[in-house]
């Protein structure tokens, strides 16, 4: 019987690390699956983790695993997903080593993802934008970080890991002002900036020369900001900006709604969806779809488009019931 640790070992180090050159947030992803696996085998089978075989994975554990992550942790399909395909990773890296166990991994690949409903984004309106912004208090230093940060995050639509790994070396303020930032698989991108955010980020720029660190963003210590610090600055800032702007109490808002404000304010300005999504970054334009459902008026101008040139504008209203009973006398 082959051990599982060291397997696990040769995996992440000459494996993704090496062979793959699979990026950090990748391998921290898969890392934290099979701890979140390894524990929930070892609570299983009464044995610590490092005396675990690899034999013991089959796909009825997988499939337990799976079940557990959903009912007892609650996480979500796209959560339950991702941890089996860091599973079927590591067992596919396994198969080339182990051709008598291509049986029990083939029934592991057999494994289907979970078919999800696909909310529609939420995002903000340029109001609601406005209010959130303007609720931030530029009277400190971590007010002046955070209202830098999220007026770049709703012009550019950065995700949220693309903003925490900034460095002051990634704004390029000058004439034709523009960002520099590398996406989601390693992919590299520049989002040209506005005045008005220009203006903002080379005044936070000036100040942030006297702190430690080399995050465009750092905390105190002058580390990078980490995602969670992030969600929590924004949600200090909605907490503030619900006074002067109520509707926003009615929305979930992430710092990733600041992405989705940003495509659907190219969207209504009539911007090509081939465009934005180059300028999302998105692996394929049909990703930039989902804004295409969310907007109503983009639906409502369509309507108006391929009206009869007889019919009036505007929205359909049936005539009163009652008019139409005294026509019909």
């Amino acid at each position: 019987m082959a051990a599982l640790a060291p397997v696990l070992q040769e995996y992440f180090t000459a494996y993704l690390r090496t062979q793959r050159a699979m990026s950090g947030a990748t391998i921290h992803t898969y890392r934290d699956t099979w701890k979140l696996f390894l524990g929930f085998l070892s609570q299983t089978l009464h044995a610590p983790a490092y005396q675990l075989q690899i034999t013991d994975i089959d796909a009825a554990c997988v499939l337990s695993f799976l079940d557990h992550l959903e009912t007892q942790r609650g996480n979500s399909t796209s959560t339950r997903n991702l941890r089996l395909a860091a599973i079927k990773s590591l067992m596919a890296f396994y198969a080339t080593k182990a051709p008598e166990q291509l049986h029990t991994i083939a029934q592991i690949h057999a494994i289907p993802v979970k078919k999800k409903n696909r909310p529609q984004p939420t995002f903000l309106t340029s109001a609601q934008t406005q209010a959130l912004l303007g609720a931030i208090s530029t009277s400190t230093w971590t007010g002046r970080r955070d209202r830098a940060m999220f007026t770049l995050a709703a012009q550019t639509g950065l995700r949220l890991s693309e903003i925490t790994g900034l460095t002051p070396s990634s704004l390029h303020l000058g004439q034709g002002a523009y960002l520099a930032c590398t996406g989601k698989g390693r992919k590299s991108r520049t989002t040209p900036l506005t005045a008005a955010t220009s203006a903002v980020l080379a005044t936070y720029l000036q100040e942030r020369k006297s702190r430690p660190g080399e995050a465009l963003f750092p905390n105190p210590q002058g580390r990078a900001l980490s995602p969670d610090a992030v969600q929590q600055r924004l949600s200090t800032h909605l907490a503030r900006a619900v006074t002067s702007c109520p509707e926003l109490a009615m929305k979930h808002i992430t710092v990733h709604t600041l992405r989705h404000t940003a495509a659907m304010r190219f969207l209504e300005a009539g911007i090509d969806t081939a465009v934005i999504a180059l300028w999302l970054g998105h692996e394929s334009i049909a990703t930039t779809g989902i804004y295409l459902h969310a907007d109503l008026n983009i639906k409502r101008a369509a309507l108006e488009r391929t009206r009869q040139p007889d019919t009036p504008a505007g929205d359909y209203h049936p005539d009163d019931p009652l008019l139409s009973w005294l026509q019909a006398l």
